[in-house]
């Protein structure tokens, strides 16, 4: 069988009970309560690695502490665009740095700018962006980036800053951004989007993407691929966008799996 890395999922979120609202409340509604059932899904689909990604500072210590019980588990430490005008203060920040020390952190992430929504403004997306590449930079981390309509002012920040590594998460769109992603070394992660995307850019994108630059993720619990649309996506979901990709680009499915797994172990050092 395959194996597969899921190189962003949101699991650790399903055990955060006493919260039934944002990425937890999603899990509960889909009848997650544990991770415990999620993961060894996930292990007998093939997918024998997994991503947590953080979003905000108490985010990030759940990815750590689910990373730190389990062997197939690792933590991204990220404070999302969202979240950035509520962690602007030096306490927050200072105590977020502290947890890239933490045993099974192997990124900085999720993190960028998002101009399609205004949860934050831009300045605070800004500073927070500029923040978390440092933290990367002191400890030689890769990033995991979220960048939405916002390209223009996200590379000249990037450029700013030397010998970052990283994935653009979620990546959707064309070539020409593409282009400019890989001539920064920078790698791509496609998810179930591009199974039910009708963007012929989108489409072209994906298949233009070296196989040595790509990564697979899920961004669960959202963007089921098809033909789950309408639940909840699961990382076992993951060989779902890897089956479409395999189709689209005329690969074999065992080349991508072992390509990506690869790939996501090179970019974190695992």
């Amino acid at each position: 069988m395959p194996k597969f890395f899921d190189s962003h999922c949101h699991i650790h979120e399903a055990s955060n009970v006493a919260d039934d609202g944002g990425v937890a409340g999603v899990w509960q509604k889909g009848g997650f309560t544990s991770t415990d059932q999620l993961i060894n899904e996930s292990i007998e689909a093939g997918v024998t690695h997994l991503l947590c990604v953080g979003c905000s500072l108490e985010d990030s210590r759940m990815a750590i502490e689910l990373a730190q019980k389990n062997a197939h588990c690792f933590a991204s430490i990220g404070i999302h665009p969202h979240e950035a005008k509520v962690h602007r203060t030096e306490a927050i920040k200072s105590e977020f740095a502290s947890l890239a020390t933490q045993d099974r952190v192997v990124a900085v992430g999720e993190c960028g700018l998002d101009y399609f929504y205004d949860h934050s403004p831009k300045s605070a997306q800004i500073e927070m962006l500029e923040f978390q590449l440092d933290i990367a930079q002191q400890h030689g981390l890769p990033l995991v980036f979220h960048v939405r309509e916002a390209f223009e002012d996200f590379w000249p920040i990037f450029d700013n800053f030397k010998h970052l590594r990283g994935v653009l998460h979620s990546f959707t769109s064309n070539r020409a951004v593409l282009d400019k992603a890989l001539s920064r070394g920078l790698y791509v992660g496609l998810n179930g989007i591009m199974t039910f995307t009708k963007n012929s850019d989108q489409i072209d994108m994906a298949r233009s993407v070296p196989l040595s630059k790509l990564l697979l993720e899920t961004d669960a619990p959202f963007l089921t691929p098809t033909p789950y649309r309408g639940t909840i996506c699961q990382p076992k979901h993951v060989v779902v966008t890897a089956e479409y990709l395999s189709d689209l680009r005329d690969e074999f499915l065992e080349e991508i799996a072992a390509a990506t797994t690869q790939n996501a172990k090179e970019l974190f050092r695992i």
